[in-house]
């Protein structure tokens, strides 16, 4: 049971999220870990950075386990994945943060595409629902 009431927000928020708005939220929270993972290391606090860039890992193969590939797309982001988690490897076992810096731009970059992407889904349903 969640009793602290930021959880149950964050509960209820992924609950009732549209696919875009979960992909936007793997995003935000993949971005989130890789930059604590990068301030971890430069800190030179080995296990937090371990945590962190574990948890963006995770996230990372979440966005790859909600590839359809029926788009052809999906191809192509499959391989920008894989390569982001190599980079995220690299980066824990080094403890170098260019393999995160790398990946963490990619993120930046396909959240903002994304981002545009969902925005004429989200205009035209606003003015079929008014």
């Amino acid at each position: 049971m969640v009793s602290n009431p930021y959880q149950k927000y964050q509960q209820l928020s992924v609950q009732t999220a549209s696919p875009a708005q979960l992909l936007l939220m793997l995003y935000d929270g993949a971005i989130r870990f890789v930059k604590q993972g990068v301030d971890a290391i430069e800190q030179g606090h080995v296990e937090k950075a371990n945590i962190s860039l574990i948890k963006a890992q995770n996230i990372v193969h979440e966005l790859m386990a909600a590839l359809d590939f029926q788009y052809s797309i999906s191809n192509d982001l499959v391989k920008v994945y894989e390569y982001m988690l190599h980079q995220l490897i690299q980066a824990n076992v080094k403890k170098d943060t260019a393999p995160a810096l790398e990946v963490l731009s990619f993120l930046v970059d396909l959240k903002d595409s994304w981002m545009q992407a969902s925005k004429p889904a989200s205009a035209a349903k606003e003015a079929i629902h008014g």
